[in-house]
């Protein structure tokens, strides 16, 4: 193997004397020649022509494929695509980096990789026809639907996050206006005692309160962007007792135990569905290893009797 090796570039290195030997000195003067030519124009080209190539490849490639491929998505999708997406991102919270235009474009790039993955995956398999053609297009489907996907478990996460703080954010908001202080100091002080998802919901209804959105509007954009029924139901209380003027420490007193019960209840069914869950390794782990220890022994002394 080495000798093959050392014959086939001592070959590649007479292959290139002769072709320099063929074209002659002028050539290689000329082709050295035209390359300074080339070197001197880029030089001396103007900054307009030069500025692309001094970008960083994301600015000179990927913005370019993420234009085409949002504006290919905005064609497929519908009339109010960018409206429900929008909500989607508001109901996982808005993740950094993610906005409507890079969800819309992912799914399209996504998309396409999903069908490259799948012509992948059928040609290495060896499939016959039907089912090449549905692994191809599961592919298709597969990543067009992966950002959906995302936002859906970024939401259910979310939401179950904000449903176990929820309680203790209403005690603490329920303390601060029995001590003597307003709804709105309250609320900063629940924003600024706490950590989480709910926390990052008061701290927004504070900025939209502070840029002249009253309060009201406020808490109903509020529960527009969350999609916890208990959330949903204190804003439809505190939103009742501003209208109708109703002390707000007495509301939130009633908000306060009614969530403690739920939560009390919540636990409760947990614990009601643990023998439930249980079923299924019981019957398929448990038992099938608790009948051969038993019956084991007993067999195989049938099995010498009968002999």
């Amino acid at each position: 193997m080495t000798l093959l090796f050392i014959l086939g570039v001592a070959l590649l290195l007479l292959a290139i004397v002769l072709v320099g030997v063929a074209v002659g000195p002028t050539s290689a003067t000329g082709g050295i020649s035209r390359s300074l030519a080339v070197l001197q124009a880029m030089t001396d080209a103007p900054k307009e022509l030069t500025r692309d190539l001094d970008k960083p490849f994301a600015d000179r490639v990927l913005e370019p494929l993420q234009a085409r491929a949002l504006a290919i998505g905005r064609r497929l999708s519908g009339a109010d695509t960018v409206e429900r997406t929008r909500h989607k991102l508001d109901l996982a919270g808005n993740p950094s980096g993610m906005t409507v235009d890079r969800v819309i474009s992912g799914k399209v790039l996504l998309a396409v990789l999903g069908l490259l993955f799948g012509v992948v995956i059928a040609l290495v398999l060896g499939l016959s026809g039907p089912i090449r053609i549905v692994v191809v297009l599961g592919g298709l489907v597969v990543g067009f639907l992966v950002p959906n996907f995302f936002l859906y478990q970024k939401t259910y996460e979310r939401s179950e996050r904000m449903v176990r703080e929820l309680p203790d954010a209403i005690d603490l908001l329920t303390i601060s206006v029995e001590s003597g202080l307003g709804f709105d100091a309250a609320v900063q002080q629940v924003a600024r005692n706490t950590e989480g998802p709910l926390s990052d919901e008061f701290s927004r209804l504070l900025r939209e309160m502070q840029i002249g959105m009253g309060r009201a509007e406020a808490l109903r954009a509020m529960s527009t962007r969350t999609s916890v029924p208990d959330v949903q139901t204190f804003v439809g209380a505190m939103v009742q007792a501003d209208s109708f003027g109703i002390p707000i420490a007495q509301v939130l007193r009633v908000q306060s135990r009614e969530l403690r019960v739920k939560r009390r209840q919540r636990a409760e069914e947990k614990a009601q569905q643990v023998p439930v869950k249980m079923t299924v390794p019981l019957i398929f782990c448990i038992l099938p290893c608790l009948f051969i220890a038993v019956m084991g022994p007993a067999a195989i002394s049938l099995m010498d009797t009968f002999k």
